[in-house]
């Protein structure tokens, strides 16, 4: 019985890291030039020209559930009320390194 427990664990954990991405595998420094090039306008120093409240600042983001990659991800990607959806413009790649630097920058307070 335990010979087969190990087994299943062993065989989950090996599926889990086969088929994941690496967590810190995003590139913020790539991240920052898509985001001023794509983002800036309307996202100017983690501001939010649209809607002020909903700014990329750490506090809003938690405050809207929105202080993770995943988060961040989805909503680039899919888009939400006045924001466009960029997966079709932009490579996944390029929309998880745009989470890695907003995230990054949110820690700093956009300095």
């Amino acid at each position: 019985m335990k010979k087969m427990i190990t087994v299943m664990l062993l065989g989950i954990a090996i599926f889990t890291f086969a088929f994941s991405r690496p967590a810190l595998a995003a590139d913020a420094a790539s991240g920052a030039k898509v985001f001023s090039a794509n983002c800036a306008s309307c996202h100017a120093g983690g501001k939010n020209l649209v809607q002020a409240d909903k700014s990329l600042k750490k506090d809003a983001l938690e405050k809207y559930g929105m202080y993770s990659a995943e988060a961040i991800i989805s909503q680039v990607t899919k888009g939400k009320n006045a924001m466009p959806a960029f997966g079709k413009r932009l490579k996944p790649e390029q929309i998880e390194d745009v989470a890695a630097y907003v995230l990054s920058q949110a820690d700093k307070g956009w300095k």
